[in-house]
């Protein structure tokens, strides 16, 4: 019967092994970023003045934004002016990502480097971790005005065409609202 006793015992530490090999973390690795709460690609894209998905609402409620239309001018048929127009709200509002980017970029590295001296105090925390929501916010502001001031440059028709190109279907566009 020793038998019994050992291959339970190895059955118990099998599945212990094998546990612990599954159950790893989903931040492994991201300990050895630069800034441990950004990728580098975030990073790039905050410092680039990307959009990064913060006008996402705008977006597929049909208001346009104004890198795509630039993108997909010719296909739109533009006009001269409304190309002027649009590059005017893109260079303002890239301009504005660009300099929120880079103060997003600088406080979430204070945040790291207390974090990584080990002597953030609560205060301190707050401070920064609203200083940060403050930035992101006016960030996605300058984004979300940036289709606001776009979808009055178009038509209607542009509109559609515009959303039918980017492969949306059931946005406001579509429905005629404006």
């Amino acid at each position: 019967m020793w038998w019994k006793s050992l291959f339970a015992m190895l059955m118990i530490l099998g599945s212990t092994i094998a546990w612990s090999g599954e159950h790893s973390s989903p931040y492994a690795g991201q300990e050895r970023r630069e800034i441990k709460s950004l990728s580098a690609e975030e990073v790039r894209g905050y410092l680039a003045g990307d959009g990064m998905a913060f006008a996402t609402a705008a977006e597929l409620n049909g208001f346009p934004g104004p890198s795509h239309v630039l993108e997909m001018a010719d296909k739109l048929k533009l006009t001269a002016e409304q190309r002027k127009r649009t590059k005017a709200i893109f260079d303002k509002v890239k301009a504005e990502a660009k300099q929120f980017g880079k103060q997003v970029v600088e406080k979430e590295r204070e945040l790291d480097a207390r974090f990584a001296a080990g002597s953030v105090t609560e205060p301190e925390l707050t401070r920064l971790v609203t200083e940060i929501a403050a930035i992101q916010g006016r960030l996605r502001n300058s984004h979300l005005q940036a289709h606001l001031a776009q979808k009055k440059v178009l038509t209607e028709e542009q509109i559609r065409h515009y959303d039918s190109i980017r492969g949306y279907q059931g946005s406001a566009a579509q429905h005629g609202s404006r």
